[in-house]
């Protein structure tokens, strides 16, 4: 919900600019460059030094630098402070807080700008590293199994867990970022040149990595097109569907790597089609409070696109038709590692406390809500 406001304040910002024609440049005639003067314009409406700085100040400041900036200064001051940062990281004394410290009274986004100048390499922060944790838990649980791995043996999970884990918070933050609207032009760049230099990067790996932005753009064009009426077609929405498990293919496909194996083209196509059941199921359990935060939400979608009535039974039928490709593709496993995925399967559903149980029990399709934004409003009446 955070997240949200962040990309809200971000638009009305944008909104505000084109009204007063600030955005006139040709560097503003793209998403990327408005959103950048957009942040711009927010950051210098936060308070910093505990409020000593007046918005004159601050611009009076901002006319004395601009003059004296240029790419080539930028780049220089790009490097001069990555080695900084390096040389104080090397220091036997040196803890993230004191970065955290240094910045102590201003905005958050201030410490934003100065990992930005690092933004070529692959960084997580620990934050993304812990939300990242449960979807690393799922992917060993439920993935290790395709690889002949033991995920009960510490010794098996620790060999694979560094990259395994760095990725997926990599994935996670960027995902953020993504929400918040501040994320450079290639957000997995950094990861991709990581994965090279450690010898792990594949042309599916990368492919996959690309599907990943794809989505990203996907969702927030769906969802601004649903709060602002606008358009949505069938087949983005199940694109998007498909793709949102992209992080889970990045990670099987790291593990192939890992291990020096070949990838198993059965168990990936087997995957894919589980990978798109759960999404089903996930965003049937999280309708409600995906329609309160504006998340992608396939049943959000088939709601705007075939109205209240038929939306359940359009998606009710292409449940159906996946549960029979899953089916026939399980059938094709061995049947020991059938039946381990089933077990998990049946796990996963009870620690989740969700009520269908698929593809092994009874889908249930929540009641659709027609008005979101009726539905909003009262709600939050309802709670002030």
């Amino acid at each position: 919900m955070e997240e949200l406001r962040k990309l809200e304040k971000v638009q009305r910002m944008v909104q505000f600019m084109e009204s007063r024609a600030l955005l006139v440049t040709h560097s503003s005639s793209n998403d990327h460059g408005r959103r950048f003067l957009a942040n711009l314009m927010l950051f210098l409406l936060q308070p910093c030094g505990g409020g000593d700085l007046s918005i004159n100040d601050k611009c009076s400041l901002l006319s004395d630098l601009m003059p004296r900036l240029s790419s080539e200064v930028l780049e220089e001051a790009s490097v001069w402070i990555s080695e900084d940062l390096v040389a104080m990281q090397e220091n036997d004394g040196f803890q993230q807080n004191h970065v955290e410290n240094a910045f102590h009274g201003c905005n958050q986004l201030e410490y934003n700008l100065l990992q930005s100048y690092n933004e070529n390499k692959a960084m997580v922060s620990l934050d993304s590293m812990e939300k990242a944790n449960s979807t690393l838990e799922d992917f060993c649980r439920s993935y290790f199994m395709f690889h002949e791995l033991d995920v009960t043996k510490p010794q098996t999970v620790f060999k694979y867990l560094p990259i395994l884990s760095f990725t997926e918070s990599y994935i996670y933050q960027k995902t953020t970022e993504v929400l918040a609207s501040y994320f450079s032009n290639d957000p997995v760049q950094p990861l991709v040149t990581l994965l090279k230099h450690k010898g792990l990067l594949t042309d599916r790996i990368r492919e996959e990595l690309t599907l990943g932005e794809e989505y990203w753009a996907l969702e927030r064009k769906l969802c601004y097109a649903l709060v602002n009426e606008k358009e949505i077609l069938i087949e983005d929405v199940m694109k998007a569907i498909h793709l949102k498990s992209f992080d889970y293919r990045v990670l099987n496909l790291l593990l192939y790597q890992l291990r020096g194996a070949e990838v198993e083209e059965l168990h990936m196509e087997f995957l894919s089609v589980s990978e798109f059941l759960v999404e089903v199921s996930d965003d049937l359990y999280d309708y409600e409070d995906d329609v309160l935060e504006n998340n992608f939400n396939i049943l959000r979608m088939f709601v705007r696109i075939y109205g209240a009535s038929t939306a359940p039974a359009m998606l009710a039928k292409c449940i159906g038709e996946a549960e029979d490709k899953y089916e026939s593709l399980l059938n094709s496993l061995d049947p020991q590692l059938s039946q381990s995925y089933k077990k998990r399967c049946a796990e996963a559903t009870k620690e989740g406390g969700k009520v269908s149980e698929h593809p092994l029990g009874t889908w249930v399709i929540p009641t659709v809500i027609p008005d979101e934004e009726l539905y909003r409003s009262k709600l939050k009446s309802d709670t002030s």
